[in-house]
């Protein structure tokens, strides 16, 4: 570099009438000043590359510190700047309905407001809930006055995913022991039908629709069957028996539960469990131990939705000496998306029955009716996101009691 440097500089060096000796001096002067310029150019040169070389280590440090902790612990990786990443869906419907049950009127009402909410706390912890708002029927009474509608929270779960195989949460849930209970949620717009299953009815007595505790869950492939699986432990019913520990248990027997399903590969939309529910009941001074065994087939296509469940309620008297008790339900619902006009018809069917026997003390009616009954209706699609229901029940309570004859218009819709 130095050698082309000169002889490119000697080529312009301008020629002077001078002496051999004075163009000697003259050309080494020059020389001599171009190395220490170039020198000097050296110097600053390697002093900038110097610069850059100590800054680069910093940065890698840097990355290197902040990979390996992303690697191993990837649930801290999000930075304190971002927060929770919060997503919200609302559900809401509007009803008009009319019976020939004496005493009973016609006229609108409005249905559940709800929110789902969802935030990843991390990459491997979220949070969801579900809020309801349900309106009052003695909304402006007493003193002071009842708000117009009921604030609930329906679920509350916070939940570490380790991997598919192993979910552990905490939390309000809806109780995995059947496959309603899960599937379709607060939010009327999410099943085919106006109602849902009486056995299953929130406010309902026959299963205990919320829980409180700890859940285990995951799925394994195993061959394709796609094996799901649920173990809890938690807080059983409250004093009302329709309602779950949410305040704390009322006596110190954890509820626990199993719930295992499949849903093969190989058949697309089928799937088949089921799980069992175990029990102490403190209500009324009396302690019942209860056992609840279930089992459901469904088919979850739209041609057809088949549904079918089980459900059966042992109770025995821990306080007194009596009969052990086995009260039973079912239901079978089909439903078939029409071919026809961009496939916005689906007409539905559902069968339910639900017998409780004499000796059943804990659910003898009034507290949880029998019911023999149908229901038979209409869903028109209006959008992707807003559906019109038309809905004829006729039912009968109790033996002996006369049918029932009600029709239902809902519109439901999410947002």
């Amino acid at each position: 570099m130095k050698s082309l440097i000169i002889a490119a500089t000697l080529l312009f060096v301008p020629a002077h009438p001078l002496s051999a000796q004075q163009q000697r001096t003259t050309q080494t002067e020059t020389i001599e000043t171009l190395l220490a310029r170039i020198e000097r150019l050296e110097r600053r040169v390697a002093e900038l590359e110097g610069s850059k070389v100590q800054a680069q280590p910093a940065t890698q440090r840097t990355e290197q510190t902040q990979v390996p902790a992303e690697a191993l612990h990837p649930e801290v990786a999000q930075s304190a700047s971002e927060g929770p990443s919060l997503k919200m869906a609302g559900f809401s419907d509007f009803n008009f309905s009319g019976s020939d049950q004496k005493g009973t009127k016609s006229g609108f009402t409005e249905g559940q407001f709800v929110l789902h909410l969802n935030s990843n706390l991390t990459q491997k912890v979220s949070f969801m809930g579900e809020l309801s708002l349900t309106a009052r029927t003695d909304a402006g009474g007493g003193m002071p006055p009842v708000t117009g509608f009921n604030a609930e929270v329906e679920r509350s779960i916070i939940r570490f995913e380790h991997n598919d195989y192993l979910k552990v949460s905490f939390g309000r849930y809806h109780t995995p022991i059947n496959y309603w209970n899960t599937a379709f949620h607060h939010g009327q717009w999410l099943q085919t039908t106006v109602s849902r299953p009486e056995m299953v009815q929130f406010g309902g007595r026959f299963i205990p629709v919320h829980f409180v505790g700890g859940l285990v869950e995951g799925a394994v492939g195993a061959a394709g069957l796609n094996f799901n699986y649920n173990f809890g432990v938690g807080n059983g019913r409250g004093s009302v028996i329709s309602r779950g520990g949410d305040a704390g248990d009322i006596n110190n027997s954890r509820a626990w539960l199993v719930n295992m399903f499949i849903k093969p590969d190989k058949l697309y939309g089928l799937q088949v469990g089921g799980s069992a529910y175990r029990d102490k009941i403190s209500t009324g001074g009396r302690d019942f131990g209860e056992w609840i065994s279930s089992a459901h087939v469904v088919w979850n296509r739209e041609t057809p939705e088949v549904i079918a469940e089980f459900a059966n309620v042992r109770h025995e008297n821990l306080t007194t000496a009596s009969p052990v008790s086995n009260s039973q339900a079912y239901y079978v619902q089909t439903g078939y998306r029409l071919p026809v006009f961009d496939k916005r018809f689906k007409p539905y069917y559902r069968f339910e029955y639900i017998h409780i026997p004499r000796s059943d003390f804990l659910f003898q009616s009034p507290v949880v009716p029998n019911l023999a009954g149908s229901v038979a209706g209409l869903r028109y699609d209006l959008t992707s996101f807003a559906a019109l229901k038309f809905e004829y029940r006729n039912q009968r309570r109790d033996p002996g009691q006369p049918r029932i004859n009600s029709g239902f218009v809902q519109t439901s819709f999410t947002f």
